[in-house]
C-alpha cells in the first residue's frame, strides 16, 4: 500500500501541523557551524577562521549536491524510516561536530550535514505546498518562516556560547533531533509515498564532480584573502582544479542517458533573468559582512549585541511574508513586488552611507535593518518564484539544487570576498590621504586624536565608498527592474498613446463590466439549477 501523507491515519489533523512545524524548526536550522559563534570557535580551537567559513559554505553545498536525486529517493524509502534514520544522523553529526577540534573534520561534517538535512526539507516541501494550494503563496509562508528560525537560531547560538560554550549548542541541538526523531517513530506511518524507485540510475560520479567543483570554490572565497588571492598557489591550484571539475561533469551529463543535472532550463528567458536579479540579490546580501566591519570593528559591539542587530529584521520579513501572501492570493504584477525588494535594499544601503559616523546610536540600526529584513525576504520570494516559474519537476529539482548554491553560496561568496578586498585597498588609501595632515605636532597638539581613531576613520571612509557604490549600481538594477517585462506584453509606444489618450483607462472599465456580468450571469444560471 502507498500514503502520500507522512502520518498515520489515526493522528489528528492538528498534531499533524504541529509536527511538521516541529520538523521544520528543529531540522532547517540545523547547521554544521553558525555564524554567530564562530569567533568562539575560533578562540576554542585556535585554527583560522577561514576553515568554519569554509564549513559553513560546504553545507550549502551538500544541500544543493542532494536536490537532483531527493525524489527518486523519496519513492525509494518509506517514509518512517528515512525521516528517523535522517534525524538521528543529523544528530551524530551535531555531536560529533560538538566534540571535535580539528576544523577539516567540521568542514567535512557539515557537507554531510547539508546533504542529508534537503531529504528531509522536501519531506515537509511538498506537504505543505498541497496544503497551501499554490506555489507562490507557499514560498510567501515558508521562506519567511526559515529566514526567521535562522536569525533566531544564530542569536540564541550566540547566547548559549557566552553562558556555556559552543559546544554545548550543537550537543543541545543533536539532542533535539533525537526527540524529534523518537517522536516521528510513533506518529509517522511505514508505508512507501508510491511506486518504489530504484536507487541504481543516480549518477554517483557527477555528484561527486559537483561536490568538487563548489568545494574548491568555496575554499578560493574562504581562503583568498588570507593567502593572498592569485599570490598563493593554493588558490590557483583550487581554481583550476574547481573549473576541470565543472567541465568534467557538463562533459558527463550530455553523455548520460538520465543525466544528474540538466542544462536546457537555462535557455528560458526567466530562469536567465532569475539568475542575474539573483546575483543582484548576492551583491545586497553581502553587506552583511561591510556592516559587521562598521558594527564591531568600528562600534565595538560585542558578538551578541551584534547578533541582535539581526534580530531586528524579523519585523520587515514578516512584512514582506504577509505581502508575498497577498500579493500572490490576488494575482498582482510580480515586477511590483520585486521592485518593492530592492527598492528596501537601496534604501538600506543608503541609510548606511550616511550612517558611516563615531556617534551612530544603536536606536539607528532599527530601520535600516527593518528595510535589509523586508527587502531580503520579499526578494528570496519573489525571484526564486519568477526564475522556477512554469518549470516541470523533473527540470526543477536539479534547478533548485543550481540556483540554490548560486543564491547562497556563488553570488555571496563572491561579492563578499571582493567587498573584503576592495574595502582593505579602500583603507590603506584612506590612511595615505589622512598621512598628509599628520605628523608629530599634530599628534601631540591633540590628544583625542590617537592612531586608533585615525585607524576607525578610514574604515569608515573605506566601508562609506563601497555603500556609495552600491548604491550606484542598485539604481541600475531598479531602471532594470522597471522596464523588464516579467512575463507580461511589454510596454509598447501604442500602448503609451493609448494610455494618454484615455482609451487603455475605458478598456479596463469595460473589460471589468464584462467580467461582473459574466460572474453575474454564473451566480444566476447556478441558483436556477
Amino acid at each position: 500500500m502507498y500514503n502520500q501523507g507522512l502520518f498515520s491515519n489515526w493522528v489528528p489533523k492538528p498534531l499533524q501541523l504541529f509536527m511538521l512545524f516541529l520538523i521544520t524548526l528543529v531540522a532547517m536550522p540545523v547547521s554544521g557551524v553558525y555564524t554567530g559563534s564562530l569567533s568562539y570557535m575560533v578562540g576554542d580551537t585556535g585554527a583560522l577562521s577561514e576553515y568554519y567559513m569554509w564549513a559553513n559554505y560546504a553545507t550549502t553545498v551538500g544541500m544543493g549536491a542532494a536536490m537532483p536525486i531527493v525524489l527518486r529517493a523519496k519513492m525509494r524509502f518509506k517514509v518512517r524510516d528515512k525521516v528517523v534514520a535522517l534525524l538521528v544522523l543529523m544528530g551524530v553529526l551535531s555531536f560529533i561536530n560538538a566534540t571535535t577540534s580539528n576544523p577539516m573534520v567540521i568542514v567535512f561534517v557539515s557537507l554531510i550535514l547539508g546533504f542529508f538535512k534537503t531529504f528531509i526539507t522536501i519531506e515537509v516541501f511538498l506537504p505543505l505546498m498541497m496544503l497551501m494550494g499554490g506555489r507562490g503563496i507557499f514560498y510567501g509562508v515558508f521562506y519567511t518562516f526559515i529566514l526567521v528560525i535562522t536569525q533566531v537560531a544564530n542569536y540564541y547560538a550566540v547566547e548559549f556560547s557566552i553562558i556555556h560554550n559552543w559546544r554545548q549548542f550543537l550537543i543541545f541541538v543533536a539532542i533535539l533531533c533525537f526527540i524529534v526523531a523518537l517522536i516521528c517513530w510513533v506518529l509517522m506511518h511505514d508505508k512507501y509515498f508510491a511506486l518504489k524507485m530504484p536507487l541504481h540510475y543516480i549518477d554517483w560520479l557527477s555528484i561527486l564532480l559537483f561536490i568538487s567543483t563548489f568545494m574548491f570554490s568555496a575554499y578560493v572565497f574562504s581562503f583568498g584573502k588570507q593567502q593572498d588571492w592569485l599570490n598563493s598557489q593554493n588558490i590557483i591550484n583550487a581554481s583550476i582544479a574547481a573549473f576541470v571539475s565543472f567541465a568534467l561533469m557538463v562533459i558527463r551529463q550530455a553523455t548520460l542517458k538520465r543525466p544528474y543535472l540538466s542544462f536546457k532550463i537555462f535557455t528560458r528567458n526567466n530562469v536567465q533573468v532569475g539568475l542575474f536579479l539573483l546575483l543582484c540579490l548576492g551583491m545586497f546580501l553581502a553587506t552583511t559582512s561591510l556592516q559587521n566591519i562598521f558594527s564591531v570593528g568600528v562600534l565595538g559591539y560585542d558578538q551578541l549585541t551584534n547578533a541582535k542587530l539581526n534580530m531586528m529584521m524579523i519585523p520587515g520579513m514578516l512584512l514582506a511574508g504577509i505581502l508575498a501572501v497577498y500579493w500572490f492570493k490576488k494575482e498582482k504584477k510580480l515586477k511590483f513586488f520585486i521592485f518593492a525588494g530592492f527598492s528596501s535594499m537601496v534604501a538600506y544601503c543608503i541609510i548606511m552611507y550616511f550612517s558611516m559616523v563615531l556617534e551612530f546610536s544603536y536606536e539607528s540600526w532599527y530601520l535600516p535593518m527593518f528595510l535589509k529584513g523586508f527587502g531580503m525576504c520579499s526578494l528570496y520570494i519573489s525571484v526564486w518564484y519568477y526564475a522556477l516559474d512554469k518549470l516541470e519537476i523533473n527540470d526543477m529539482l536539479p534547478a533548485i539544487g543550481l540556483f540554490l548554491l548560486w543564491r547562497s553560496f556563488v553570488t555571496v561568496g563572491l561579492f563578499s570576498a571582493l567587498f573584503s578586498w576592495t574595502q582593505y585597498q579602500f583603507q590603506i588609501e584612506s590612511l595615505g590621504d589622512l598621512a598628509v595632515y599628520m605628523d608629530g605636532m599634530t599628534l601631540n597638539a591633540q590628544p583625542n586624536l590617537s592612531l586608533k581613531t585615525i585607524q576607525l576613520n578610514a574604515m569608515i571612509v573605506a566601508n562609506k565608498k563601497l555603500f556609495g557604490y552600491i548604491v550606484l549600481a542598485g539604481f541600475g538594477i531598479l531602471i532594470f527592474v522597471m522596464t523588464h517585462h516579467f512575463g507580461y506584453p511589454k510596454f509598447t509606444l501604442n500602448k503609451l498613446v493609448r494610455l494618454f489618450g484615455g482609451k487603455s483607462v475605458v478598456a479596463r472599465r469595460r473589460l471589468r463590466e464584462r467580467k461582473k456580468l459574466a460572474e453575474s450571469l454564473k451566480d444566476g444560471v447556478g441558483s436556477a439549477i
